[in-house]
C-alpha cells in the first residue's frame, strides 16, 4: 500500500473513531439529561409542594418557635416523602426561618413522619417527651395535628415546653399541650412533667 493511501486510512479510521466516540458522548449526555428530568422534584413529587401549619413549640427561654406544617403535593394529598417539617421562627430576632440543627432535630425538636397512602394521613413520633403520638390529617378545610388532651382527642395548636440550663444540662420542667376539641370545638389544655 502507498504511504499517501496509508495516511487516508488512518485519517479516516480517526475520523470514524472520532464520530463514534461523539455519538457515544451524545448519547451520554442525552441519558444524563433524560436522568435529570426523571429524578427532579417536578416529576418525582408530582410539581411544587405547599405547606399548612400544624402546630407550634414554644419555650420559656426566648420568643423563638419551632413550627411544623404539613407538606401537600401538587395532587392536595401529604407528601408521601415528607409529610412533616419543622423549622425555626426566630421572632426574638428578627423573625428569620432557620432550619434546626442535626443535634436539634436528634435530641429537642425533631420527629419521625410516617405516612399512611391509604388514608392519607401521618403519623409523628416526636423527640420531645411530650407521652403521646401525634396524627396527622385532613379535617374540615385543611391538616391538622391530633392527639390526646386532658382525655379528649383534639387539635394540637401550641405544645410550651418549660426548661432550665443550656445544651445537654437542660432539665424539662414542665410540658403543656394547647388544642381545640375535635369533637366540640372546646379550649383543651394539659400540663405535666415528663
Amino acid at each position: 500500500m502507498a504511504e499517501a493511501e496509508c495516511i487516508f486510512l488512518h485519517i479516516g479510521i480517526r475520523m470514524t473513531s472520532l464520530f463514534w466516540s461523539g455519538v457515544c458522548a451524545m448519547r451520554s449526555i442525552t441519558g444524563i439529561v433524560i436522568l435529570i428530568l426523571m429524578f427532579s422534584p417536578s416529576v418525582l413529587y408530582g410539581g411544587e409542594l405547599t405547606r399548612q401549619g400544624l402546630f407550634r413549640i414554644e419555650r420559656n427561654t426566648n420568643a423563638n418557635i419551632i413550627q411544623y406544617d404539613a407538606q401537600i403535593g401538587s395532587d392536595g394529598k401529604l407528601d408521601a416523602r415528607e409529610p412533616v417539617v419543622g423549622y425555626w421562627i426566630r421572632l426574638a430576632e428578627e423573625g428569620q426561618v432557620k432550619e434546626l440543627s442535626f443535634v436539634q432535630k436528634k435530641f429537642a425538636y425533631g420527629f419521625k413522619a410516617s405516612y399512611n397512602a391509604r388514608e392519607d394521613s401521618a403519623e409523628i413520633k416526636m423527640v420531645a417527651k411530650i407521652g403521646r403520638l401525634l396524627t396527622v390529617r385532613f379535617a374540615g378545610d385543611r391538616y391538622r395535628a391530633l392527639a390526646t388532651i386532658d382525655g379528649h382527642l383534639s387539635y394540637i395548636e401550641t405544645i410550651y415546653i418549660c426548661a432550665h440550663g443550656k445544651g445537654m444540662s437542660t432539665r424539662v420542667e414542665y410540658i403543656e399541650l394547647h388544642g381545640i376539641d375535635s369533637q366540640t370545638g372546646e379550649v383543651r389544655f394539659e400540663r405535666f412533667t415528663p
